[in-house]
This record gives structure tokens, sequence and C-alpha cells, in this order.
């Protein structure tokens, strides 16, 4: 069965964006122990799951840095982009991006009809309320939290769906030379 695997940036309190989508709190310039775990968990995986909001940047962001000679995280890029994507949105109807499709249908069956079906494992990004809703829903096989040194008092919650306790197994953590701690969960 194909692992779920959610890969997201925190702030200590547990926000994954200021109350008006600020991200200036993040540790944007990574050292490179923590962009080759990024790599190492991204390498298994042949599915992206995204929520519509998140797309919207992420899709155009890694096909700009893939065609970008340039830019050291081309590499990256070329991954992001060529990688199968799955948006989920109640609003959007067609893609506009290459190797996307968009998903309208109920996304707790949809995601796991996926994990039963043959490939490599399916990463998730976000954003805050598509994440939160998978957690409830307890479709998450691991959780890389990557807790940034910041604390927001206020923001977009990464666990605000969340209604009832689940317990959590410590797969193991790592501080990054960049200041970010790597928080790394299984459910139980």
């Amino acid at each position: 069965m194909r692992k779920l695997k959610l890969q997201v940036q925190i702030s200590v309190d547990g926000f994954i964006s200021g109350q008006n989508g600020e991200m200036d709190w993040l540790v944007f310039n990574w050292s490179d122990d923590i962009k080759e775990y990024v790599d190492e968990i991204t390498r298994p995986v042949d599915t992206i799951l995204l929520g519509r909001n998140l797309a919207t940047g992420f899709i155009p962001y890694w096909a700009a840095v893939a065609a970008d000679q340039n830019n050291p995280e081309q590499e990256a890029g070329i991954k992001y982009s060529e990688t199968k994507k799955i948006v989920f949105s109640r609003t959007l109807t067609k893609s506009e991006w290459d190797n996307t499709e968009v998903e309208n249908g109920d996304f707790v069956e949809k995601i796991k009809y996926l994990k039963q079906q043959p490939g490599k494992d399916l990463i998730v990004y976000g954003g805050a309320g598509f994440v939160s809703s998978l957690i409830k829903e307890q479709l998450i096989d691991e959780l890389h939290l990557f807790v940034n040194p910041a604390i927001l008092g206020k923001g977009m919650p990464v666990f605000q769906e969340v209604e009832t306790m689940q317990k959590l197994q410590v797969a193991f953590s790592r501080q990054f030379d960049c200041g970010i701690m790597l928080l790394v969960y299984k459910p139980e």
C-alpha cells in the first residue's frame, strides 16, 4: 500500500502561515542537510496532492524554477514539475497546469483509492485547510513537520479541523543547520 506523507513548515505554535497568509517568518536560506532530507523523502514519491490555494502558487513557482538553468534548485523544480499532481478543489473544474488533474469529488474516498493503487508514495504540502482535513480523517501515514524557530501567536493552524485526539508515535527528530527542527510522527 502506498503511504501518504505530509511535508509542512510550521511555526513553534503550530501555524502554517500568518493570519493574512504571511510567510516572512519562514527560514528561506535552507542548509544542505535539509535539502538532502527533502530530496530523500521526495525521491520515492510519484504523486503530489495539493489544495487549490496552494496549487496556484506552488505549481507555477516550481515550473519557473525548472525552466531556469541558472537556478540552483532547478533539479528540484524539474522533479516537482514532472511529478503527477492532483489538486483537490470545490471550484476548479479543469487543470490549467501540466501533469496535473483536478479532483472535485470526495477527497477521502479518492485518497483511500489512490493509496490502494500500485505506485510509489504520495505527498501533500498544503494548504492549511486541506492538510487539516486530511489529518482529521486520519489519512496521513507520516507527518514530516518542519518547525521553524518562530512563534506567531495567531495565524492559519494546521490542526484546525481535528476534533478528536489522535495518538502518534515519534519516528525521529532532527535539527538542521539552518535552525529548522524536524519532527516526524506516524499514527499509532
